[in-house]
């Protein structure tokens, strides 16, 4: 098995003054834990200090792996108790604060992205998605939980409500051409293209005057953010929902299938979700039948 890395989970390339492209790179699935959203929390504080800085692209050094999902394991450390600068708790505080901070933020997606990292990247101004190799979704109904950092709140204003409920209550993924066409993401592009228009994009906007930038994103925030009591609200509730049995049994199960172990179980989790607790109860009824 690989070893987590237990270095920084990103690094910040500064292509221009006024354009950074952030890397993930938390092998082996970059899953989000207390040590990603530190170093969300300290990129923040660069962003927001650096004058020069028009617009920073999120992406991963990972090809099956954006950023996965959150930690399962419980390496969450006090994300849930302590209270970001924005005065809501850390894990709320890092989306927020990246939505409504003056930089622009782009998030250029290949592989999987799940649960707290399809927030993230709702979180983020744009998404940009591999055609061929996007995985995007909210699998917690699977696992006895719902969306808690977001999720609920911002896909509606993007998809609609019948849509934003199937993402939602299906549990399931969604490939690129579906998340565009759903309004997901901004746009799918072949994979060969991707880079290449996002990285004009980024240089583009990265060319015109913050103020003017900044102005421009404040205006669109006023019309389209969920309010923060609303999304305090949601994140309250999935706190709750960590502690539901019927939540920690169905999390036992999936950790034990091999979910944050096995490669091949982390890159298609969500197809099994639907018959998870049936699968059981027939296996242990093959087991006891086995041991008659």
């Amino acid at each position: 098995m690989t070893k987590p890395n237990t270095t920084t989970p990103m690094r910040v390339i500064e292509e221009t003054p006024g354009y950074w492209r952030v890397v993930f790179d938390y092998p082996p699935f970059n899953v989000v834990d207390a040590d990603v959203f530190q170093a969300l929390q300290d990129l923040l504080v660069r962003m927001e200090t650096t004058e020069t800085l028009r617009v920073v692209v999120f992406e991963s050094a990972i090809p099956d792996f954006y950023l996965s999902h959150f930690d399962l394991t419980g390496k969450i450390g006090n994300i849930m108790t302590a209270v970001g600068a924005s005065g809501l708790p850390v894990l709320m505080d890092t989306f927020v604060r990246l939505t409504k901070s003056p930089v622009v933020s782009l998030a250029k997606i290949r592989g999987c992205v799940r649960g707290v990292s399809s927030e993230f990247v709702l979180a983020c101004d744009m998404r940009f998605a591999s055609r061929e190799n996007t995985k995007l979704g909210h699998p917690e109904l699977g696992v006895g939980l719902h969306p808690g950092g977001g999720g609920t709140e911002r896909l509606p204003h993007l998809v609609g409500r019948g849509r934003a409920l199937e993402i939602v209550l299906s549990a399931n993924d969604f490939d690129g051409d579906t998340a565009e066409r759903y309004g997901y993401v901004n746009r799918s592009l072949p994979d060969a293209e991707l880079d290449g228009f996002v990285d004009a994009l980024a240089r583009r906007i990265g060319s015109f005057d913050r103020r003017a930038l900044v102005a421009a994103k404040n205006l669109v925030n006023q019309v389209s953010l969920p309010p923060s009591d609303r999304l305090l609200d949601a994140f309250t509730s999935f706190g709750r929902a960590l502690t539901w049995p019927e939540a920690q049994h169905r999390i036992g199960i999936v950790l034990e299938r091999g979910l944050q172990r096995d490669a091949d179980f982390e890159k298609n989790w969500p197809e099994v979700l639907g018959t998870l607790v049936d699968t059981e109860k027939k296996g242990g009824r093959d087991d006891n039948h086995s041991r008659g």
